[in-house]
């Protein structure tokens, strides 16, 4: 079965319409008693819906509202595959008419504009009345630090896109790669740590290489990067080696580390030139740059970030450490040692809706909660590599308890098909 067939297969009506938003309910019974205790979720990625279908499979008197500024999420995690047309974003495109339907969660779309922490309110752009809460779950995904670049911001995103969040900005960055002379040059930007799906890049790096293989195999790739290791770096360069003649003097792709000098201080987005810190300057004909990231904007407008630019949580129920009642979880919490990534914040999001649930039935919460993250990466489209680790809340803390890379036994083509597999599990397990 080729790869699209199966996410035909896997996926939920993608591009489907809505099915129709919530209302809000009275906190009075028609006998005047106290109705259920209400959970309002903010962001529908991984972590949110993974939260708050847990709160109400923990407790189904519990009334759980999950507020959405989109009505289709396309997803990151597998968006780089449309580089090398393995998959169309189309393909990698949801709705969220399962939520009200089968797991009984109301859904809003609409901006968050601010909380009153005091009264337990969320304030909405279009809604008038606020939502009333008594636990508020947020995983608001990342936002982009373009204070660490020259030249290049928001505004010039559409000339040198990032796609970093998959939809428009993938679409931009395939179209300028198809446009590309059939001896271009491309130049990719890595961030700096920590940045939401470690891998990331490296996976990008391999499909845009497929790419050029299959129809331009004159062209180049550079990575920039303002590191010196990154994830899965062996099982990256060895596949790029057999697949693209990494180290080799015709070799599609070039990696230059921070301390070869790949750390980029200023572009010029109109003439597609890079400078590097140490002075060298390149001239692309595409230039992918992945900006350095925090906390996204909504997280601190809610006053949940701290000096390090992201959110400071108890690892053991992910409750805020600087709004009560409040609880971040995904790629914006700190939950070190997870990485930033999909799996991990689906698992976070299991942990941490037991906990609010616990919290507000007034039953004990699990002090020693685990944790999962399985990433899959693509070295070319039957090439595929995995990381796997298992964690543990200790004393309030998440702690590392093993884990590996994969596959052990050479056979990077299973792993490209269990990478398939991985995907649709993990779009099934959000949408449907």
């Amino acid at each position: 079965m080729k790869r699209r067939d199966l996410f035909r297969l896997g996926a939920f009506a993608g591009v489907a319409a809505l099915t129709g938003c919530a209302t809000a309910t009275s906190r009075l019974t028609a006998q005047g008693k106290s109705a259920a205790a209400r959970v309002v979720v903010i962001g529908g990625g991984p972590g949110g819906l993974s939260a708050a279908k847990t709160i109400k499979k923990t407790n189904p008197e519990i009334e759980v509202t999950l507020v959405e500024r989109n009505p289709h999420y396309s997803t990151c995690f597998g968006s780089n595959w449309v580089l090398a047309d393995i998959a169309s974003m189309e393909e990698m495109t949801f709705n969220y008419q399962n939520l009200p339907k089968k797991h009984n969660v109301n859904i809003i779309h609409d901006e968050v504009t601010g909380i009153d922490a005091d009264k337990k309110l969320v304030n909405l752009a279009l809604r008038g009345q606020p939502l009333e809460y008594d636990r508020l779950v947020v995983s608001p995904g990342i936002s982009f630090r373009w204070d660490m670049i020259e030249g290049h911001d928001e505004s010039t995103a559409f000339m040198v896109p990032h796609a970093w969040k998959a939809g428009y900005q993938t679409l931009m960055l395939k179209a300028q790669l198809d446009a590309m002379s059939e001896t271009g040059t491309m130049v990719l930007v890595a961030p700096p740590n920590p940045f939401r799906c470690p891998p990331g890049p490296y996976e990008r790096a391999g499909m845009i290489a497929a790419y050029m293989k299959r129809e331009k195999p004159r062209a180049k790739l550079i990575i920039l990067d303002a590191k010196d290791k990154f994830s899965k770096q062996k099982l990256f360069t060895a596949g790029w080696q057999k697949e693209y003649g990494f180290g080799t003097d015709n070799a599609l792709i070039e990696w230059v580390s921070k301390s070869k000098g790949g750390e980029v201080q200023r572009i010029d987005p109109r003439k597609k030139v890079l400078v590097t810190k140490n002075g060298e300057t390149i001239k692309a004909d595409v230039i992918n740059y992945i900006p350095a990231q925090k906390a996204n904007a909504t997280a601190v407008n809610l006053g949940l970030v701290d000096a390090s630019g992201w959110c400071p949580v108890d690892q053991e129920t992910f409750e805020s450490k600087r709004v009560p009642n409040v609880h971040v979880l995904g790629d914006a919490s700190i939950a070190k040692p997870m990485p930033k990534s999909a799996f991990a914040a689906n698992s976070q999001g299991m942990v941490c809706g037991r906990a609010v649930a616990n919290l507000l039935s007034g039953k004990k919460t699990d002090a020693s909660a685990s944790f999962q993250n399985h990433c899959y990466s693509l070295v070319s489209a039957d090439y595929g590599i995995s990381v796997a680790a298992g964690y543990k809340v200790d004393n309030r803390k998440i702690a590392k308890t093993g884990g590996g890379l994969f596959p052990t036994d050479g056979n990077f083509k299973q792993e490209a098909k269990n990478a398939d597999a991985w995907y649709i599990g993990m779009v099934g397990t959000m949408f449907d």
